[in-house]
């Protein structure tokens, strides 16, 4: 079943929508899902759709509400990908990482208290590295996470484990950058790193020309099973 909600921010003097997936029976969990820079698309909407198939609540809260609420972009559409690029130099990702706290306390109240873990992407897999150091998400996956290494100084706040999928040919991170994340993540007990050699940024979007489907099937396993392990009663 889906539907939308209305959350709360921190602060209680505003409010942001988010899109909601619940399962046909109880769920074992939450799970918020982190857009990517093209807003809470139809994609985004599906990958909440399968985790609700999984038992999970999954909840997908608009992160650019307070640039223009109901932002949906394709990425295979050139000018929409390009306005996604604007939006994230103009989104403040300090105000996501507590929009997203806030959408993480709705969802534990929703299963009265229970689990909650935490998937993003692209950006979105940036935001679940930050959630994961500066929250108490109970588990968090990022895939193809950009600009990590600005942000390995937060790892010391990693509590709860933390899976990142990389694609070693990422338009967006630099064999560089990958580097970086290993070197100063490979040794923290609460993080795992899967290298996916050749494929692209985006490779387990769930629709359009970025997908590619073994990756995305192999990574999404991986997810799968990693929120079975962590967040399941």
């Amino acid at each position: 079943m889906t539907a939308s909600a209305t959350i709360q921010t921190l602060s209680g003097d505003d409010s942001f929508a988010a899109y909601v997936a619940r399962p046909e029976g109880e769920a074992m969990a939450a799970i918020v899902v982190i857009q990517e820079i093209f807003g809470v698309n139809a994609g985004i909407r599906r990958k909440c759709d399968l985790l609700a198939e999984q038992g999970y609540l999954a909840v997908a809260p608009d992160l650019f509400w307070r640039i223009e609420p109901g932002i949906e972009l394709d990425p295979d559409i050139a000018p929409e990908m390009q306005r996604g690029l604007d939006l994230m130099g103009e989104f403040d990702q300090d105000e996501g990482i507590r929009d997203i706290e806030a959408t993480i306390r709705w969802a534990r109240g929703e299963i009265g208290g229970g689990k909650v873990g935490a998937v993003g992407y692209c950006l979105g897999g940036r935001l679940a590295f930050m959630t994961a150091a500066r929250t108490d998400v109970d588990a968090t996956v990022g895939y193809y996470a950009v600009g990590i290494p600005d942000l390995l100084r937060e790892a010391h706040a990693i509590a709860h484990p933390l899976l990142l999928h990389i694609p070693t040919a990422d338009g967006f991170v630099d064999a560089a950058a990958q580097r970086a994340m290993h070197e100063g993540l490979d040794d923290h007990p609460k993080v795992t790193l899967y290298d996916y050699e050749g494929l692209d940024h985006g490779f387990a979007t769930q629709f359009g020309e970025r997908r590619d489907e073994e990756g995305a099937q192999t990574a999404d396993a991986r997810t799968e099973a990693f929120f079975a392990e962590h967040l399941a009663k």
